[in-house]
């Protein structure tokens, strides 16, 4: 099987966590791996798109072709998978309206004409099933064997709530700024660690900026107490899949979360972490983890359980493989 996989970059997260930590799993199973990259020019286009004949199938990350661009993949490539992890069919949150004529468009004429989608929720997979029955589920996946857990729940000195991510969800962090400045008027050992290439200062509770490095990624989590993933509650943050949550989770974290999408089915609440629809939750969430040390380590446990079940590299490399096969198996789509 020779498979062509078509990403953004090696650093962004999504293609990190999608495809890239797949393919040394697939190339052990035999599968001839081919990593390309989305060009701007038409020439360098052109001059990939000419090639995948040679391919079994083309597996495209993420991207929303026009449907010029996208017929022309289409006629060139013999089997194509589409695989997602955002609400692509719209806009992102902030943006005003949501619903995007355009985005729409795209999205459901590539759609129509896939071989097969992966989606990385439950809510994009019922996006996809207007359009093809062809869908299946694979959670955004972790390889735990880049995280350990944390050694203890406590250490000496103040409980560090911490958060990683783009400065692109940096919003949904800011909007928690009278949560905390509350908090640490009632728990003054607490502090904020935001890592990120972003940041912001409150004026009442220290602020701890670490600039994230792939390297220091797995220290910079387990220097947290306490993790938290706010979100808004709007059809873009129901396409989110909840990779923050489980890097939490991977180290032995405890979670606050907003409950939105695959939140709900990742943190169970009150058992692995605590959901908060409004700010009097994330106090209540919050404090209960601040206060309680043996809290936070038996839900941190059982995080790291829930993803060691269902999030794990492990669990997920082979369902990735099986749909690679089911493709080339199934009937070539037709416009």
């Amino acid at each position: 099987m020779k498979v062509a996989f078509l990403i953004h970059s090696l650093e962004v997260n999504s293609c990190r966590y999608r495809v890239l930590q797949y393919i040394p799993y697939l190339k052990k199973q035999g599968v001839k791996v081919s990593l390309h990259f989305y060009q701007r020019k038409w020439m360098d286009k052109l001059k990939f798109y000419n090639t995948l004949g040679h391919y079994d199938l083309l597996f495209i990350h993420r991207k929303l072709f026009s449907p010029l661009e996208f017929w022309y993949i289409r006629n060139q490539a013999h089997k194509i998978v589409y695989d997602f992890d955002d609400a692509l069919m719209y806009r992102s949150s902030g943006s005003g309206t949501q619903r995007s004529f355009s985005r729409r468009l795209k999205f459901a004429y590539m759609v129509k004409r896939m071989d097969f989608i992966v989606a990385g929720n439950q809510f994009l997979k019922s996006e996809t099933l207007r359009y093809n029955p062809h869908v299946e589920v694979i959670p955004t996946s972790i390889d735990l064997s880049r995280y350990n857990l944390k050694e203890s729940s406590h250490r000496d000195g103040p409980i560090t709530i911490g958060w990683l991510g783009s400065s692109s969800t940096l919003k949904y962090l800011r909007h928690l700024s009278p949560v905390f400045e509350d908090l640490f008027r009632i728990f003054p050992n607490t502090r904020l660690k935001i890592v990120c290439d972003d940041f912001f200062d409150l004026p009442n509770m220290p602020v701890i900026k670490k600039r994230w490095s792939l390297k220091e990624e797995v220290e910079d989590l387990k220097s947290f107490d306490i993790g938290i993933m706010p979100l808004t509650h709007d059809l873009w943050s129901q396409g989110k899949c909840g990779l923050k949550i489980l890097q939490y989770y991977s180290v032995g974290l405890p979670v606050v979360c907003s409950p939105v999408g695959v939140n709900q089915d990742i943190v169970r609440n009150g058992e692995n972490g605590f959901w908060a629809w409004n700010q009097d939750e994330w106090k209540y969430g919050l404090a209960e983890l601040i206060k309680n040390e043996e809290l936070r380590k038996t839900m941190g446990k059982r995080g790291r359980t829930a993803v060691e079940a269902s999030y794990s590299l492990e669990v997920n490399e082979p369902r990735l493989l099986d749909v690679l096969k089911k493709t080339l198996e199934k009937e070539k789509r037709q416009d």
